[in-house]
């Protein structure tokens, strides 16, 4: 709760199931509107780069229609050395994704905005962060990647395993400030962002 009586409204900007279940964890009401966005790289763009021009663009745009909202937007890129892995789309692509990642370590640069659209000052309206995580995967045979796959169909997540599920078993170790990041909201650091724009969790 805000202290003010009539808090605005909280906006998810984003069609993505994973991230409406991450934020309603935090008991706040929300809506979810997704933005229309070309999510392509830039050419020459780093993956971190990518991330926090796509989680603004997207928190942006969705604010640009309802001002006065305070608009979390995100977006996820996931890296193996100097290669961006996206979202497989379908089995085959997944289990390349798999078998490149096993044994090696993949970084996931989860990047978040929270726009303010009551800022009086609109250079100041965003608040940004990217949260990266670390993941290694276990080094396993095609059969088990095989089998993974049929049973999750990860084929809406980059990196073609869902840690919050069955995917869990293909991770050797997580290091990361954020536990919730890897699963494409990070709300360690929403909740500060959250905070710092005036809303309360506990009545206080």
């Amino acid at each position: 709760m805000l202290p003010s009586s009539t808090p605005p409204r909280l906006i998810l900007a984003s069609s993505s199931a994973y991230r409406r279940e991450l934020l309603g964890r935090l008991g706040l009401p929300f809506e979810a509107i997704a933005p229309d966005l070309d999510e392509t790289p830039l050419p020459g763009e780093t993956p971190p780069a990518t991330a926090l021009r796509l989680a603004r663009a997207k928190a942006e745009a969705v604010a640009t229609l309802h001002p006065d909202a305070l608009v979390i937007g995100s977006d996820q890129v996931a890296t193996l050395d100097d290669l961006q892995i996206g979202k497989p789309g379908d089995h085959a692509r997944a289990l390349a994704q798999l078998q490149l990642m096993r044994g090696r370590e993949v970084v996931f640069h989860t990047a978040l905005c929270l726009w303010d659209g009551r800022a009086a000052n609109p250079a100041a309206a965003a608040q940004l962060d990217n949260v990266q995580v670390r993941v290694r995967f276990r080094d396993l045979p095609d059969a088990e990647l095989d089998a993974y796959l049929r049973i999750e169909q990860p084929y809406d997540c980059a990196g073609s395993a869902k840690n919050e599920g069955l995917g869990i078993a293909l991770i050797d170790h997580i290091h990361s400030l954020d536990p919730t990041a890897l699963t494409g909201l990070p709300l360690i650091a929403l909740t500060g962002m959250l905070r710092r724009a005036g809303v309360r969790f506990f009545g206080t």
